[in-house]
């Protein structure tokens, strides 16, 4: 017998959605100090393991957080989940670091354009000059 009602299921997936999104603030502010290039990949992967959901009952398409599936499958020994839910992680995970690798292929170019113009104009205006 289900006893979960669709209002249930989409105030649970709100509450874990706001929840998440906390957890993923509190990364930011975690890794805010790390070096940009370690930074940013750490953050993705944070985001991939709290927002990826995975599929619970095909036959209801009712989804859960992969994360969550995962330890429950593999803790408590119930149920046939967690390899769907793994693979669903490492397909989400290839994709967004997919995704990312092109975003920084196409900005690192700009930004190291970016930089000499910085530090030609710093000189010119004679910033960073020490005064006696």
């Amino acid at each position: 017998m289900d006893t979960m009602t669709e209002n249930d299921y989409l105030t649970a997936w709100g509450l874990y959605a706001f929840a998440a999104l906390g957890c993923m603030l509190v990364w930011w502010r975690i890794t805010r100090w790390i070096w940009r290039w370690l930074r940013e990949p750490l953050q993705l992967l944070m985001a991939v393991l709290l927002f990826s959901p995975t599929i619970v009952d095909p036959v209801k398409t009712q989804f859960a957080p992969a994360v969550a599936i995962t330890a429950l499958d593999l803790l408590l020994k119930v149920g046939n989940n967690a390899w769907r839910a793994i693979s669903d992680l490492f397909m989400y995970t290839l994709i967004a670091f997919g995704v990312y690798l092109v975003i920084v292929l196409i900005r690192w170019p700009i930004e190291r354009a970016a930089t000499p113009a910085a530090s030609a104009r710093r000189r010119r205006c004679g910033a960073g000059r020490r005064t006696a």
